[in-house]
């Protein structure tokens, strides 16, 4: 078993979303079906959680303060005051919002997925600072991680019923050029949330799979963290010099959940991440 502390023990239903906001010297992190958003402040223990509008898929910092909010309905602006406003609202009825990153030029790329997980029935589009909308994949199942190498050319992004991590070229926020990165398994769980390295390595967690696993560039599989959870959600580095992976787990689904399934986890020290942007805006 990975050694691995326990950042802050929870019951979430599905946690989600580990972001580290680097301005505030936190750790946000949400949970979707909780409908709550949450925030750990890893110097002095110090936690904070408010209730989100609607479940809520992503919480990411936004440039100008406050938070970026991927909910069921569209994307909200939550102010730092804590004054809350739709950048999109667009509900379809059966549809929420799941995994969201901001990529290097401040979009942000918000996903998508039905309540039943039927093929065809998510979305992944971009969102500029200004407003404005593209939808990028129209066919999806289950939007998940999304992430960027080091230099940005790069965007890794996985619709986890496919288990596979697949990579795009991107140029002036367009991607083209979608192929397989790597493939999970059969009997090793369901890619989920994603991380990318300073290294350019991926990081993702394995829903049903209790792991997190690292793929190199070339997609090999080079470090496999086992974890108390069978359902780890996504991971995140925080921490001032980024050197700590959070995982967030989920106890939605599981008739015997562990007792850690729903807390924050923290492995320490077992790599370096990337600095990430906030949402320009």
């Amino acid at each position: 078993m990975t050694p691995y502390d326990v950042a802050v023990r929870a019951e979430a239903t599905l946690g989600e979303g580990p972001t580290w906001d680097a301005a505030a010297g936190r750790l946000i992190w949400i949970d979707i079906l909780g409908s709550r958003l949450h925030t750990y402040d890893p110097a002095t223990g110090r936690r904070t959680t408010r209730t989100t509008p609607q479940h809520v898929g992503a919480a990411k910092p936004r440039a100008n303060g406050g938070m970026v909010l991927n909910l069921r309905d569209g994307v909200g602006l939550l102010d730092p005051d804590g004054t809350f406003r739709w950048l999109h609202h667009d509900p379809v009825p059966g549809r929420r919002a799941n995994d969201a990153a901001v990529a290097p030029d401040g979009a942000l790329w918000a996903g998508t997925m039905r309540y039943d997980e039927a093929p065809g029935g998510g979305t992944l589009s971009r969102l500029a600072p200004d407003g404005s909308v593209a939808v990028v994949l129209d066919d999806v199942a289950v939007s998940n991680g999304t992430g960027w190498s080091p230099d940005g050319r790069l965007m890794y992004y996985i619709d986890s019923p496919t288990r596979r991590i697949d990579v795009f070229d991107t140029v002036d926020g367009h991607v083209t050029g979608r192929r397989p990165l790597a493939g999970i398994e059969e009997g090793a769980g369901f890619p989920d949330g994603l991380t990318v390295d300073a290294d350019g390595c991926v990081w993702v967690a394995l829903w049903d799979g209790g792991a997190v696993r690292r793929y190199t560039p070339t997609g090999e599989l080079d470090r496999v963290l086992q974890l108390p959870v069978p359902r780890p959600t996504a991971c995140a580095f925080g921490g001032p010099d980024l050197t700590d992976l959070y995982i967030t787990t989920a106890r939605v689904g599981l008739t015997a959940p562990t007792p850690l399934s729903g807390s924050l986890l923290v492995v320490r020290g077992v790599g370096k991440g990337l600095a990430q942007p906030a949402f320009a805006l």
